[in-house]
């Protein structure tokens, strides 16, 4: 993982810089709304964002897109019974709490990708044990090998190692729940124009993060 370059950078040519899990206000947790969103990719030249609030879809690629003054990619963070999974390319929002291969159904019955977010983190609700079975039993298109938020390296590295011993590609994300948190993590990777060019650009992409932990919401003494 190499660490976030200047975000003046320009990225390669036929290339886009992606965040692939940023949550807005919608999330409950959150508090970035669609405009602070807007300035902060902006501001971090990001390319595409996969808005991936919990257990919200909050509208179409076309609209969000226009919210956000760059290419979004609709997602939503899901709480299954074997802990959270993420769906990206998301046309229809989907229920939370049921089992892991009923919602890994309903992601691919609209065409969706099926991601393992923070897996190995013990402070969050990933599948942890779990994920190396879901991989064998093709139930994962893509795991989350960097999550800015994630305290201890290590559980990255564990992700990383899974990924790889399966073949699956990766993702990075700064996992944003505030303005602050966006930019903290992205892939360099060659465009995309649907589910399957994603993965495969997936395995081509630059990683690029930082440890940034929520910022306070309180003040001191608060």
């Amino acid at each position: 993982m190499t660490a976030a370059p200047d975000p003046r950078r320009a990225v390669p040519a036929g290339w886009v810089r992606v965040d692939c899990h940023v949550h807005t206000v919608a999330s409950g947790d959150a508090v970035t709304t669609l405009d602070q969103l807007a300035e902060r990719v902006a501001a971090h030249r990001i390319d595409v964002v996969c808005l991936t609030d919990h257990h919200h879809l909050a509208g179409t690629a076309e609209r969000l897109s226009r919210a956000v003054g760059a290419r979004v990619v609709p997602g939503e963070e899901i709480r299954t019974g074997s802990g959270e999974l993420i769906g990206l390319f998301l046309t229809e929002r989907v229920p939370y709490v049921l089992p892991a291969r009923e919602v890994v159904r309903r992601i691919r019955a609209q065409g969706g990708l099926v991601c393992a977010p923070h897996p190995y983190d013990p402070l969050r609700s990933g599948v942890g044990a779990a994920l190396d079975a879901m991989c064998a039993a093709g139930l994962i298109d893509a795991v989350e090998v960097f999550n800015a938020k994630t305290a201890d390296p290590e559980h990255n590295r564990a992700a990383l190692r899974t990924a790889r011993a399966h073949g699956l590609p990766g993702t990075v994300g700064s996992d944003a729940h505030d303005p602050a948190g966006i930019g903290a993590a992205y892939l360099e990777m060659p465009d995309f124009d649907g589910p399957g060019s994603f993965l495969d650009a997936l395995r081509r992409a630059d990683h690029y993060g930082e440890y940034r932990p929520h910022a306070r919401r309180y003040g001191p003494g608060l």
